[in-house]
């Protein structure tokens, strides 16, 4: 098996600095960092990828089986770390790939120095107290709607995601990411990311971590990243200046301000 090209890994940056890996979210790709790499690679060996079905990976390489949880995407962290002997390695997870970040790390904390859950969500419905932000009959309705009608579930939900409303070109970019995801997989991550619950999870990450999450999220409502701070012992948390799910094209001065100064040993 090639991890490079299956994942579509690409290493740039600083070959002799810190490992920094940036993970992308649901109907994203690689380029959704493209406004943050420029400030690490001086200082940073940046490596990003794909997960697979989404960008340039290998779409043969997508199995239903294995990534029906979010363990299998965790495997294939864990691999690209083995096979470009990646140590000390700052994990940058967006959204659904901040807990793929996690279990990555319970699993084998080897591998890592330190993560950054930017807008985390260990779990998005709603469950007595916890407000994952989602009830039950509103998460089948999303994925009804993206299994009947995918291009236009994009096109619906992007803006909402983005939550910038006076800057378009934001929801425009994050739609045609989803629209360049093939419909069957895209479909299948999705029931992946929000209906699983990584709760459990956050209490056993012993790698220092930084919750980044934003003032005003329609996707991760800010209790949820007070909840991810409070279960992961030691964890910082830092509350962007931004609203919307996706501070790297919102907010990307603040998100990489963020990411560079707990990555260069403060405090994010």
């Amino acid at each position: 098996m090639d991890v490079g090209r299956r994942n579509n890994v690409v290493i740039t940056g600083n070959p002799a600095g810190p490992v920094v890996m940036l993970a992308h979210g649901f109907g994203c790709d690689q380029n959704m960092w493209r406004l943050i790499t420029p400030g690490l690679v001086n200082d940073f060996r940046v490596v990003l990828f794909d997960h697979v079905g989404a960008g340039k990976s290998q779409l043969s390489a997508w199995q239903p089986d294995r990534y029906a949880r979010l363990d299998g995407y965790a495997e294939d962290v864990l691999q690209i770390c083995a096979e470009f002997d990646l140590s000390e390695v700052v994990f940058v997870g967006h959204s659904v790939a901040s807990m793929i970040g996690v279990l990555a790390a319970v699993r084998d904390p080897a591998p890592f120095a330190k993560l950054v859950l930017l807008a985390p969500s260990p779990c998005y419905l709603d469950d007595g107290d916890y407000r994952g932000g989602f009830s039950r009959a509103d998460i089948d309705e999303l994925l009804a709607s993206l299994d009947s009608n995918y291009l236009g579930w994009s096109a619906q939900m992007a803006p909402v995601i983005m939550g910038n409303p006076e800057r378009p070109e934001l929801g425009d970019e994050l739609t045609n990411s989803f629209c360049r995801t093939d419909p069957r997989i895209a479909a299948a991550f999705a029931r992946t990311t929000f209906l699983s619950d990584n709760r459990s999870d956050l209490a056993r990450v012993g790698v220092p971590t930084l919750v980044l999450d934003c003032r005003q999220d329609a996707i991760a409502p800010p209790g949820v990243g007070t909840f991810v701070h409070e279960q992961i012992a030691g964890s910082i948390r830092h509350t962007l200046p931004a609203t919307g799910h996706c501070p790297q094209l919102s907010a990307p001065e603040a998100t990489l301000e963020a990411i560079v100064s707990f990555a260069a040993g403060g405090s994010g």
